[in-house]
Formats: C-alpha cells, structure tokens, sequence
C-alpha cells in the first residue's frame, strides 16, 4: 500500500524519537536529581510519558505499514488511530499529575539548587527535540501519518515546555520568587493537556471515517472538473486511515458515448488524481449526466460493474 519512501520515513521518525526520549530521560534525570526542581520535574515526567508513547507509536506504525490481506481488505492504517488514543490517555495522565505537583509546590515553595547544571540540561534539551520535531514535521508532510503527528505534538509540547522550564529556573535563581518555579511547572501541565486533546481528536476523526478537510475535497473537486470531457461529479465521500486515504465519487458523463470511451476518461481522471494524491485508494463511478443520474437510494449497497478502481501498490 504505502511506498518504499513513506515506509522509510516513518520508521527513520519513530526510531528518532525514542532515541531522542532515551537520552532527554538520562539528563533530566541527573539534572532535577541535583536541582529538585518542580519545573525540572515537570519537564522529565513529560519526555518519560514522550518515551513511552514513541515505543507505541513504533510498534503501530510497523503494524500500521503490513500491506492488506484477505482479512484486512483496507489495510491495517487504523492501527495509528488506536495509538493516537492510547498516547492521548497517557499524556492526559501526565498533566493531572504535574498539575497537582505543581499545586502542591506553590503552597510550599521550596529554593532550588544546581542551576548551571540545570540549565545546561535544558539547553541540550532544547536542542535534539528542535532537531526532531523538524525532522517529524518533514515526515508527516510526506505521509500525514497520524501517529507521527501525535508523536510530533508530544515533543512539539515539550519543546515549548523546555522553554518554559528555562525561563521559570532563570527567574528562580536571579532571586525571583519561589513561586517562579511551580508556576513553569503549571505551565507545562496546561502544555501537555493542550497536546493531549489535540491527539484525542485526530485520532477520533479517523476511527470514525471523517471526511477529508474541505480544502482537500474543494482540491479533489477542482481537479476532476478540470479534465476533458467531464460535466460534472457528485456524492464525493473520503476518508483517511493511516498514511492512505479512500476516495470515491460519481463521474458525470455525456451519455451518447460507449463503455469504452467512458472507461478511458475515467483512467485519466483517476491518473490525474494519483499524480496529487499518489497513496490514495480511488473508485469511480461513471455516470450519464447530469440529466440522466439514477439516485444512489435505488442502487444503494450494489457495486456496479463500470467503476473504475485503483489501489497504490
């Protein structure tokens, strides 16, 4: 189903972002050891939740990436939707729980300690999950995978959260209230639920086979009326799942041509297509119209012998 390079791409983003995690958890680890601080704390529960769900979008995007089978006639794309959740469930976790701590901080502030170490930490921080949420933000424009974009969200969460933890540390140790530091920390929380609503949607959209946004269908409608021959289309219905997406629509059709004239205006219409949406499953109908348009009440749940289908290989 998904090309050599979409396949590559993602498994080179969810290889990246564990190995990312992995180190972020083993600096800020030290560093918030040596510090104590809530905002440090903060930060490294957030890559720690980043870590797990990164191991789970690995594993579903390998499973997500399986070409289709007998039993599995659309492929296995929805297996990144289910991961989507489960991230979602684990970053909302998350933010409940920096939310009390941080709560908790602001009722008994406490001084902190180690703050060019901590610093340095975030620095380093700052800097490889840039690094790879450019990277994922490359991958995810090529595939519009929903499990990189969840993954992107996370780290794209604790980038600015990194922000906010430098900014709480600076204004801490420069002899700024205590209360600097459980606030960051507060920040982050309300960051992270941010990001874990966000992962909730899109990953419901596509287990209930939401349409595409308007401007690709406007798109899709703009390039089928601007091929020779056509009149016309209607009843467009899209979906998404995984890197792949479905479309199907009725042609319309002068009606005095033959079967075979139909047909070959079809394939170029569908050729056309690919060449903008080249992971796309596509059905075509032709239809005679519109004048001549039977209403889809009367064939509904037939599949009829003149649609025109293509699955990317």
């Amino acid at each position: 189903m998904a090309t050599a390079d979409t396949e590559r791409l993602m498994r080179q983003a969810t290889y990246a972002s564990v190995a990312v995690a992995g180190v972020l958890i083993v600096t800020k680890l030290g560093a918030w050891l040596y510090s104590d601080s809530v905002a440090l704390l903060a930060s490294l529960i957030d890559s720690t939740l980043d870590a797990f769900a990164s191991l789970l979008n690995l594993l579903a995007v390998r499973h997500a990436l399986v070409p289709a089978d007998s039993d599995h006639r659309f492929g296995h794309g929805k297996a990144e939707a289910l991961a989507g959740l489960g991230q979602s469930a684990f970053v909302f976790g998350s933010a409940l729980f920096l939310g009390f701590e941080a709560i908790h901080r602001l009722i008994q502030p406490q001084p902190l300690e180690g703050g060019p170490i901590a610093l340095g930490v975030m620095g380093i921080s700052i800097a490889l999950t840039l690094a790879l949420v450019l990277f994922q933000r490359h991958v995810v424009a090529r595939t519009r995978s929903v499990a990189i974009t969840a993954d992107r969200l996370h780290y794209l969460g604790d980038l600015l959260s990194n922000m906010v933890v430098i900014l709480a540390l600076v204004g801490a140790w420069l002899g700024g209230p205590l209360w600097l530091d459980p606030l960051g920390g507060l920040a982050v929380a309300l960051i992270i639920l941010k990001g874990a609503v966000d992962i909730l949607r899109h990953s419901f959209n596509q287990l209930m086979d939401r349409e595409l946004a308007d401007g690709e269908q406007d798109d899709i409608r703009k390039t089928v009326l601007a091929q020779p021959d056509v009149r016309g289309m209607h009843d467009l219905r899209t979906r998404r799942s995984g890197t792949h997406i479905f479309i199907q629509f009725h042609l319309e059709l002068d009606p005095d041509i033959t079967l075979r004239a139909a047909h070959r205006i079809a394939v170029d219409v569908l050729n056309v297509l690919k060449l903008r949406y080249p992971d796309a499953d596509i059905i075509i109908h032709e239809d005679p119209g519109p004048d001549q348009i039977v209403p889809d009440s009367v064939v509904s749940g037939t599949q009829r012998s003149d649609d025109t289908k293509h699955s990317p290989s």
